[in-house]
Order: structure tokens, then sequence, then C-alpha cells
């Protein structure tokens, strides 16, 4: 068994426990397991352990591995987890089957064009990207903000919008955010909530994450 797969096993157990410890139904929680830098070699294990769920964060790398890896896996799903540039549609949208970082009208714009250019092939879901800190580094839309932008991705822009992502910052404690975020799913009727890294997604699943991101609890350091 490979490095990567036992601590895959680990992970899981740690899940189930957290999703149990929240008086939640087995299952409750999808891991996404964030293969962002890794080779295709370092992820095939992991898919053949059974894992089918992965994050990617750039575009490029995603088209280099992930179309010869789902040809022996086509029920794996990837999902783009990192900031997407609004040129970087089209290859999105005919890689990813969830995109979890949209952010800004000028985005979703750019991914309905695409969609309607790809009519015929299914669409890929999306997450709207909440920048619960308010870091100005960071992508996502303000709080305050995302209740119009979930409405106008829905009706302006037509797109598949199933939940809401967050990654909080760095120096501060996640629960507070993680709770702002869930505010937000509930009150626009959003079943997905994907919050919860390597360092701090039991606090997440305890919080009502259904997606965690994990990474390098499962693959290891990226140098």
């Amino acid at each position: 068994m490979s490095d990567a797969v036992s601590r895959l096993t680990e992970v899981k157990a740690a899940i189930a426990d957290a999703t149990s410890a929240a008086k939640r139904p087995a299952g409750d929680v999808t891991l996404v397991a964030v293969s962002k830098t890794f080779p295709a070699e370092a992820i095939e294990p992991v898919l053949a352990a059974g894992q089918r769920v992965f994050g990617e964060n750039y575009v490029q790398e995603s088209k280099d591995k992930w179309p010869a890896l789902r040809a022996r896996y086509p029920d794996a799903e990837v999902h783009m987890i990192g900031p997407l540039q609004s040129n970087k549609a089209k290859d999105a949208v005919a890689l990813f089957d969830v995109i979890e970082s949209l952010d800004r009208p000028s985005l979703a714009k750019e991914l309905q064009k695409e969609i309607q250019k790809a009519a015929g092939r299914k669409p890929p879901r999306f997450l709207v990207q909440v920048n619960t800190g308010a870091e100005p580094q960071k992508g996502g839309i303000l709080p305050e903000q995302a209740d119009a932008f979930i409405l106008a991705c829905r009706e302006q822009y037509g797109l598949d919008v199933e939940g809401v992502m967050c990654i909080p910052p760095a120096d501060e404690p996640p629960a507070p955010h993680f709770a702002l975020l869930t505010s937000i799913a509930r009150r626009n009727g959003l079943k997905v909530i994907s919050m919860g890294m390597s360092a701090d997604y039991p606090i997440a699943v305890a919080m009502g994450a259904t997606h965690v991101r994990v990474g390098s609890a499962i693959f290891g350091s990226r140098g």
C-alpha cells in the first residue's frame, strides 16, 4: 500500500468519526482529494483505492494529466478549486465537473458563453466562492454581496449553482467563517457547502460541511 493510500484511509476514518460525532448520517460528507501539483503517477494509486472526487487549482496542469486518468477511471469527478481567469473559461467548462471558484460577474458571463457554445455537452456545476474574511489578496465574493450574486448566477447567467465554498484566513479561527458560509448556503437553499482543509476539516464537518478539501494530509508535502 502506498503512503498516500494509507493516509487516504486515515483521512476517511477521521471524516467518518467527525460525521458521527456531529450526529450526521454516515456518508454525509464528500472528500475532495486535492491533487494539485501532484503528477498522474501519484494520483493513480488513490484512484485505484476507490477515491473518485479530486480538486485541482490550475487549468493547464489539469489538461496535462486528467484526460489520461479519466480514460482509465471514467467515473472520476474533478473540481476546479483555484482562482479561475475568465480567459480560461472555455477550458474549464470542458475539463471540470464542478467549478468551486465562481466569484465575480465577469467570470459568470464568460462561463455562460462557453456553456452555450458547448451545447450538447453536460455543463459543470458551480459553487460560489465567498471571501468570508474580506481578504483583498484572495478571490471570492464578499459575504454581503453573496445573496445577490447567487441569484444573478442562477437567473441572469443560467448557471447551475449548487453550493458555496470558502477558504478562511490562515491566521484566524476557522469556526466563525464556517458558520457564516453555512448560513449563506441555508438561506439561499444551497445543498453543497465546501469548507475545511487538511488542518481544520473536522471542525468544518461539525459545522455543516458537505465537502472537505484535503490535500497534504493525503498526498504529503508539496515541497
